[in-house]
């Protein structure tokens, strides 16, 4: 059940409609004015606001509008119940943002089917919130191992430089690539294959240090890393750390162990030829050129400059 919030300056009527909304299973909230039912919302937000017209203070109206111009956690179901039931108070009470309009003569079982009413619609408005909201994270995710996708990539990165440009500060890129993935593949079978980069991106995680460091699938067995507060050097040993966890410990699948070895290479924005024009391409570009220079070195290693 939602919490709802009662508003009247009536006390005799508030403690009436008090002990009837919590018979039905609400918890229940009280104001005797319109500033105390905005500080309440604040305090203990409730997605239902049943109120008179003619309250102390913010009027119903002002209360109505106030609610609609400010964020909360949730939609608010505003519920006008009021002796001033004339068409033109009515008309008025909606064109402010109400979502119902009863008259205080209508009886408990009508007052509560229109509560019931509310429930449903707030229900179906949270059900398609958090589908919305499904819907946004899948976008930027990828589906077999969790991890953000290149598109999440290409846009954080684009943020944080355009941040970056204006205030300044620092900022690499690690560009990663599993070593004979393919051969994984071929011999043992894409559920193996699977199972590596799925292993691949916890151990990521686990070698990332800080709350501005992050990560990227960008495709197949490809990887990017970004740290947005280190420089050339710390970017640089955070880099063999990872390679090392990587190499380190074998992967274990359902066709057995291997040992798995990544090659990276760098990229730092305070090293770009201009700084200023420094893109996501360019600093992507930079790195995987010094990813394909760790590849002829014989794989597992880190090539910074």
């Amino acid at each position: 059940m939602a919490n709802i919030l009662l508003v009247d300056d009536d006390e005799l009527v508030l403690a009436q409609l008090k002990v009837l909304v919590e018979a039905a299973g609400f918890e229940v909230f009280t104001a005797l004015n319109g500033s105390a039912a905005l500080g309440s919302l604040e305090q203990d937000f409730a997605p239902i606001v049943i109120m008179d017209l003619a309250v102390a203070g913010l009027d119903g109206l002002a209360i109505c509008r106030t609610i609609r111009q400010r964020t909360w956690p949730g939609y608010v179901y505003i519920l006008l119940l009021t002796v001033q039931d004339s068409e033109e108070h009515i008309l008025a009470g909606l064109d402010a943002g109400a979502d119902d309009y009863l008259s205080k003569r209508i009886s408990s079982a009508q007052l509560l089917a229109r509560l019931r009413t509310a429930q449903r619609i707030l229900t179906l408005e949270h059900s398609l919130k958090n589908a919305l909201a499904e819907k946004r994270r899948l976008a930027f995710t990828d589906s077999l191992t969790g991890a953000p996708n290149r598109r999440y990539f290409q846009r954080r990165l684009s943020r944080a430089l355009e941040r970056l440009h204006g205030v300044g500060g620092a900022l690499c890129l690690l560009s990663l690539d599993i070593d004979h993935f393919n051969e994984i593949n071929d011999r043992y079978g894409h559920a193996s294959g699977d199972a590596v980069l799925q292993e691949l991106v916890a151990r990521i995680g686990q070698c990332l240090p800080g709350k501005s460091d992050w990560f990227a699938r960008m495709g197949g067995e490809e990887f990017a890393v970004v740290l947005e507060e280190a420089d050339l050097a710390g970017a640089t040993l955070i880099a063999e750390r990872l390679r090392e966890a990587i190499a380190g410990t074998p992967i274990r699948t359902r066709a057995g162990e291997f040992r798995v070895t990544v090659s990276i290479g760098l990229s730092e924005l305070d090293n770009a030829p201009n700084r200023e024009a420094a893109s996501v391409e360019s600093l992507l570009h930079l790195a995987d050129r010094r990813l394909y220079i760790s590849k002829g070195k014989g794989r597992n290693c880190v090539t910074a400059s």
